[in-house]
C-alpha cells in the first residue's frame, strides 16, 4: 500500500440520491448485489478479451480469466475479484463518482454498432455497483489497469456521502471489491449462501467463478451452442440442473432466431405430468436470461398459461430491462417473445406429430390436457392447437386415437358435422343407445372421456369449416335409414308418444320417435341449448347458481322396439301400469344419460311394478 496521503471526493448531490433509491426501492432483495457485481466481473473480463485482441502490451498477461469470490464469516466480510480490464484512477472517479455512468456503454460505442452483438456486456456497471451498499458497512475496491504503466489504487467509501481513492501497491490486472457486511447482512459472509445464489442467478456466466477456490458454474449455457456440437447426455445434465428434475426429458426443443428478436431458446417437456399425479397447479418454469445472466426464473408472461409444463431457457439480448434488471419496461416485447416462441413450440409438436407418431401419443397421453385447456382458451393460437388434439373415436381401435384432420378425410361428401360423444370410457359409449343410430348411417363419433372435452369441444365450435356437433343433442338430424317392418304404425307412435308426455308431464320437454335408435326402447337427448348434462354435473359439482334447475329432456322412443309395443298395448288396457312403465322407461333413459339425480323415487316404482307381476 501507498503512504501517499488518500485524497478525498464528495459523491455528486444525485449519487447521495441514488444510493438512497438503491438502498430501500430499488431491488426487492438484497441477494441482487452478488448477481450485479458478478455480472460487472464477467463485463470487465469480456472487455479485457477484446482487448487482448487489438493490444499487445497487457499488463498481468498470464492471469486467467476468472471470477473469484471470498467469504469470511468471522470476519464479516465476502469479497469478489476478477482479472479483467481494471481501471485507472480516472476511470474509478468516472465509473464510481458519477451517476449511472456506463463503463461498459462507453465500450460498446468504441467498438461501434457491430460489437454490440458480439461482446456479451451486461448492464450498467455504476448502478449495479452500488448494490453493493445494501448489504456494507464499507465498501473498498482494489483495481489494476490492463496498462501496465497505471499503477494500482483503492477507492473506498461508506456511502453516506464521500469516497476516497490512493495508491495501492501490489495489485493484479482487475479489480477486487472487499465488502465489510453490516451486522444484519452477516449471512452474505456464508459459503453456502453465495453458493445458492450464484447458482441462481450467475450459472452460466461464460468465465470460471471460484467460491473460496471450488469453481461453482460448472453447467454451460447450452443454449447458445450450436446443435451439431451438443450430445444428448449433455442436454439432459442441463435439464435436471435448470430444472431440479431427476428424471430425463421427453421431449427438447433447440432454436434461435434473429427477427423479429433475437431469441436463443432451449425448452424441454418432463418426462411426467405432475399436475395429473395430482400434484399442485404447475407455475411458469422457462428461465429468462439476458445474455447468460438471469432476468427472472418465473417470468408469468413469458409463455401462455397452457405452456406451464415447459422447462428450459429463454435467453434475448434485446430486453429493454428497467435499472435493475428486476422486471421488463416493455411489455409489448415480452408479448412479441411470447407469441415467437409459442409458434414455434407448436411448430415442433405438429412435426413430432407427423414424423414420431408414437412418441407424440405418448406425449399426449401425459400433456394433452394442457392443449386442450388452451384450445379452448387461446384464441391467438386456438388454429394450430385443434390440429395437435387426439381423441378415439368410433372407428378406431381400442386405445387408438385419430385427429380431426384425418376425422374430416373419412366424413361422406353428405356429413356437414364433426360428432363427438362425451363419456366416462369407450365401453360406457359404445354400450349406450346414442352411438345406434350413427353406427347404422356409418357415422363416425369422437371419444372424449375427460370433464374438460365438452367445455373444449363449445368453445372449438368448428374445425375445417365443420360443425362440432354433440351427438346427444336434441338438435341432431339424421339422415332416414329404410324402415324396418314390425313397427308401430305412424299413427299408433302418435298415440304413444302423446300418452307419454300425458304421462311424464313437466318431466320432459318433448317425446317423439327417434331416427337415432336401432335396439334401445328409449334415449333421453339434451333440450337444454346453454346447458349441457355433462356441464351441469360440473356446475353442480361446483355448487354454482342454476345447477339444481330441472334437466330439460326430450325423450326420444324407438317404434320397434319391443318394450314400446307392448307399452302401447297396455296403455290402453291398463293405464295406470303404463303409466308406470313409462316414467320407468324415462329413468332409465336418464341413468343412460348420466342425470338421474335422485333414483328413490324410481325404487319405489319398480317395487309397484314388480308386485303386478
Amino acid at each position: 500500500m501507498s503512504t501517499a496521503t488518500p485524497q478525498k471526493f464528495e459523491f455528486q448531490a444525485e449519487i447521495k440520491q441514488l444510493l438512497d433509491i438503491v438502498i430501500h426501492s430499488l431491488y426487492t432483495e438484497k441477494e441482487i448485489f452478488v448477481r450485479e457485481l458478478v455480472s460487472n466481473a464477467s463485463d470487465a473480463l469480456e472487455k479485457l478479451r477484446h482487448t487482448q485482441i487489438t493490444e499487445k502490451d497487457i499488463f498481468d498477461d498470464k492471469l486467467e480469466l476468472e471470477i473469484n469470490v471470498t467469504t469470511d464469516d468471522k470476519a464479516k466480510t465476502i469479497t469478489l475479484q476478477d482479472t479483467g480490464i481494471g481501471m485507472t484512477r480516472a476511470e474509478l472517479v468516472e465509473n464510481l463518482g458519477t451517476i449511472a455512468h456506463s463503463g461498459s456503454k462507453q465500450f460498446l460505442k468504441a467498438m461501434g454498432e457491430g460489437g454490440a452483438k458480439n461482446s456479451n456486456l451486461i448492464g450498467q456497471f455504476g448502478v449495479g455497483f452500488y448494490s453493493a451498499f445494501m448489504v456494507a458497512k464499507s465498501v473498498k475496491v482494489y483495481s489494476h489497469s490492463w496498462r501496465g504503466a497505471e499503477p494500482g489504487h483503492v477507492w473506498s467509501s461508506d456511502g453516506s456521502g464521500s469516497y476516497e481513492i490512493e495508491e495501492a501497491d501490489g495489485q493484479h490486472r482487475g479489480s477486487k471489491i472487499v465488502i465489510e457486511l453490516k451486522d444484519d447482512c452477516a449471512d452474505y459472509a456464508s459459503d453456502w449462501k453465495i453458493k445458492e445464489i450464484v447458482e441462481r442467478y450467475s450459472a452460466f456466466v461464460s468465465f470460471p467463478i471460484n467460491l473460496n477456490g471450488k469453481r461453482v458454474n460448472t453447467v454451460q449455457a447450452l443454449w447458445l451452442r450450436s446443435k451439431n456440437e451438443i450430445k444428448d447426455e449433455d442436454y439432459t445434465e442441463f435439464y435436471k440442473f435448470q430444472s431440479h428434475a431427476h428424471d430425463d426429458p421427453r421431449l427438447r426443443l433447440h432454436f434461435s432466431a434473429d427477427a423479429p428478436l433475437s431469441i436463443n431458446a432451449l425448452l424441454f417437456v418432463p418426462k411426467d405430468n405432475t399436475e395429473k399425479l395430482g400434484f399442485s397447479r404447475l407455475e411458469a418454469s422457462v428461465a429468462l436470461y439476458c445474455r447468460k445472466v438471469l432476468i427472472d426464473s418465473k417470468p408469468k408472461d413469458l409463455l401462455p398459461e397452457w405452456l406451464r409444463f415447459l422447462k428450459g431457457v429463454v435467453d434475448s439480448e434485446d430486453l429493454p430491462l428497467n435499472i435493475s434488471r428486476e422486471t421488463m419496461q416493455d411489455k409489448a416485447l415480452i408479448a412479441k417473445l411470447n407469441t415467437v416462441i409459442t409458434k414455434r413450440f407448436l411448430k415442433f409438436l405438429e412435426e413430432e406429430a407427423k414424423n414420431r407418431v408414437d412418441a407424440y401419443n405418448e406425449f399426449y397421453a401425459e400433456f394433452g390436457i394442457f392443449l386442450k385447456e388452451g384450445a379452448a382458451m387461446d384464441y391467438t393460437h386456438k388454429d394450430s392447437l385443434v390440429k395437435l388434439l387426439r381423441f378415439e373415436s368410433s372407428l378406431t381401435e381400442k386405445g387408438k386415437t385419430t385427429s380431426l384432420a384425418d376425422y374430416v378425410t373419412r366424413m361422406g361428401a353428405d356429413q356437414k358435422e364433426i360428432y363427438y360423444l362425451v363419456g366416462p370410457n369407450r365401453a360406457a359409449l359404445e354400450s349406450g343407445p346414442y352411438l345406434e343410430g350413427f353406427k347404422a348411417r356409418n357415422l363416425e363419433v369422437i371419444f372424449c372421456y375427460e370433464p374438460v372435452d365438452e367445455y373444449v369441444m363449445g368453445n372449438v365450435r368448428e374445425f375445417d369449416s365443420k360443425k362440432l356437433t354433440a351427438a346427444d343433442h336434441a338438435d341432431v338430424k339424421l339422415s332416414d335409414l329404410p324402415k324396418p317392418e314390425g313397427a308401430l304404425s305412424e299413427d299408433d307412435t302418435k298415440k304413444l308418444t302423446a300418452f307419454i308426455k300425458e304421462s311424464l308431464g313437466a318431466r320432459v320437454e318433448e317425446v317423439k320417435a327417434s331416427d337415432r335408435l336401432v335396439d334401445s326402447p328409449a334415449l333421453a337427448v339434451n333440450a337444454d341449448k346453454f346447458m349441457s348434462p355433462q356441464m351441469r354435473r360440473m356446475m353442480k359439482a361446483m355448487k354454482k347458481d342454476g345447477a339444481d334447475e330441472p334437466v330439460k329432456v326430450n325423450l326420444e322412443i324407438n317404434p320397434r322396439s319391443a318394450v314400446m309395443k307392448r307399452l302401447f298395448e297396455t296403455h290402453a288396457t291398463a293405464p295406470d301400469r303404463a303409466k308406470l312403465v313409462a316414467e320407468q322407461i324415462l329413468d332409465n333413459a336418464l341413468i343412460s344419460a348420466g342425470l338421474l339425480d335422485d333414483a328413490t323415487p324410481m325404487v319405489a316404482r319398480l317395487y309397484k311394478l314388480l308386485e303386478s307381476v
